[in-house]
């Protein structure tokens, strides 16, 4: 078929198609006529995103993550936020709708659920395009419910929005001081556990007795060292080679010097008495006599200088082995110490490591208690309802349009269908079709001028050859 074909069966099929699409939008305009008058109330709630958390100060990366606002459309039109709706309205509380409930679920299931399972069915949520706006409509025959309704799912999703920010938070809370309450615990028995090992051992602080011992240690070992060089000198005059007067505090002391020369005079006095008076003189023989005594007290100090010696070096080997047992004491004292140091470092380092836990958890605790306690939250009411005044269904002239293209579109079919079930011939091209020869003329003139002629309806015979001329009546059948 061409399209030539195609819009002479449209013009001889006028009369069907005008009917099909005047019976359309007759039907059309019928059932919106008919059907009830819907009302949509549209509220907008915006989600801040940029805005950091007042608690925490810092933003949150979730927010900003492209799932963020399917997952909060999905929250505004959750079952929950339908129920919290149903609340907000009082829908609840009235007994009409309780009974119908009754009568349609012989009251099986929850009465709030139900209502909620209810308005969801009519409830449209959606985000904006490329913004952080969520748009809640609501559709209803009575146009101040539609509007109250919005309105409470709008309320409802930012109660629920708070709360599941809040919930949360309330359970870090409880968990938090109950650890807190652990830790707590814990750091009272590590600083009781040091405070008794202070007081068992009496240490204090640990490094400044321990530098104490030390320096005591040190000073024995100074001690010590002074003590040996006394001793290894006492010990080399303790057995003089020469004798005792070649000590040097022998040939030092004044005493013995005195001593030497008194014998010095004494000797020659001696001398020249025993020349001039003779021995047995007794000038001569007190004379020996007082050198006799003078040497024996020369001798009775030399002696005493060197027992004195001997003294000095026994007392400084008994000293020696004293200060020696003294370091080895203080040695032991001092590795005592260092142990105790070492038991008092771990219990302080317990005691440092509890406390900071314990601060830390603290810290948390007291911020998920203020998170606890909030009552901000991102979503904000950016538009609310209003009662509308236009109808949002049926939409008369939608419909109307698209009943006449539903119209034009029947009322080409039905002459499609009519035409391929009475086909007639409508142009030259449907004689080549159907007889299968060319023509060679065609007669003018309207229909109604052929019919009386003769050629209105009737076929003409089939010509024994193909350069007969064939007269074709307009609208006739071949």
């Amino acid at each position: 078929m061409t399209l030539r074909q195609f819009f002479l069966i449209l013009r001889a099929r006028t009369r069907i198609i005008f009917f099909a699409l005047i019976g359309t939008v007759l039907i059309a305009l019928a059932v919106v006529l008919i059907l009830p008058r819907q009302y949509t109330a549209s509220t907008a709630v915006v989600i801040d995103v940029k805005s950091p958390d007042p608690v925490a100060g810092m933003l949150l990366p979730g927010m900003i993550s492209p799932s963020y606002m399917a997952t909060q459309v999905n929250v505004a039109t959750s079952d929950r936020v339908a129920q919290r709706a149903v609340r907000i309205l009082r829908l609840d509380e009235d007994q009409a709708a309780r009974e119908k409930w009754q009568s349609t679920t012989d009251g099986k299931g929850d009465f709030v659920a139900w209502l909620a399972a209810g308005l969801e069915a009519k409830l449209d949520a959606a985000p904006a395009r490329e913004s952080n706006v969520i748009n809640i409509s609501y559709t209803a025959a009575d146009p101040d419910f539609a509007a109250k309704v919005a309105n409470a799912f709008a309320q409802a999703y930012i109660d629920v929005n708070l709360d599941l920010k809040v919930e949360p938070a309330r359970q870090n809370a409880k968990w938090f001081d109950d650890q807190t309450r652990v830790l707590r615990d814990r750091l009272e028995m590590a600083q009781r556990a040091l405070s008794q090992h202070q007081q068992k051992t009496g240490i204090v602080t640990t490094d400044a007795t321990i530098d104490f011992e030390t320096a005591k240690l040190n000073e024995l070992s100074t001690q010590l060292t002074a003590v040996q060089a006394q001793a290894s000198d006492s010990r080399s005059k303790s057995k003089p080679t020469g004798g005792p007067e070649t000590l040097t505090e022998v040939i030092q002391n004044p005493l013995i010097s005195a001593l030497k020369t008194d014998v010095a005079r004494a000797e020659a006095r001696l001398r020249e008495s025993s020349v001039n008076l003779g021995r047995n003189h007794p000038q001569t023989q007190r004379t020996e006599s007082e050198l006799a005594s003078l040497r024996g007290r020369l001798a009775s100090e030399t002696k005493k200088i060197a027992d004195s010696i001997n003294t000095n070096y026994e007392s400084s080997r008994q000293k020696e082995n004293d200060l020696r047992a003294a370091i080895e004491r203080q040695k032991a004292h001092i590795l005592g110490l260092a142990k105790q140091r070492d038991e008092v470092s771990v219990l302080q380092r317990d005691v440092e490591s509890a406390q900071r836990t314990f601060e830390n958890v603290s810290q948390r605790a007291s911020q998920a208690r203020l998170e606890s306690l909030s009552v901000q939250t991102n979503a904000v009411l950016l538009n609310p309802a209003t009662v509308p005044t236009d109808p949002s269904k049926p939409k008369i002239k939608l419909t109307l349009l698209v009943a006449v293209f539903l119209g034009l579109l029947l009322g080409v079919g039905l002459a499609l269908v009519l035409e391929l079930m009475n086909r007639r011939v409508r142009s030259s091209d449907d004689v080549l079709d159907v007889v299968g020869v060319p023509v060679l003329a065609t007669l003018g003139g309207t229909s109604s001028t052929l019919a009386r002629r003769g050629f209105g309806r009737r076929r003409l015979p089939r010509p024994a050859h193909a350069a007969t001329t064939h007269w074709i009546a307009d609208g006739g059948r071949p």
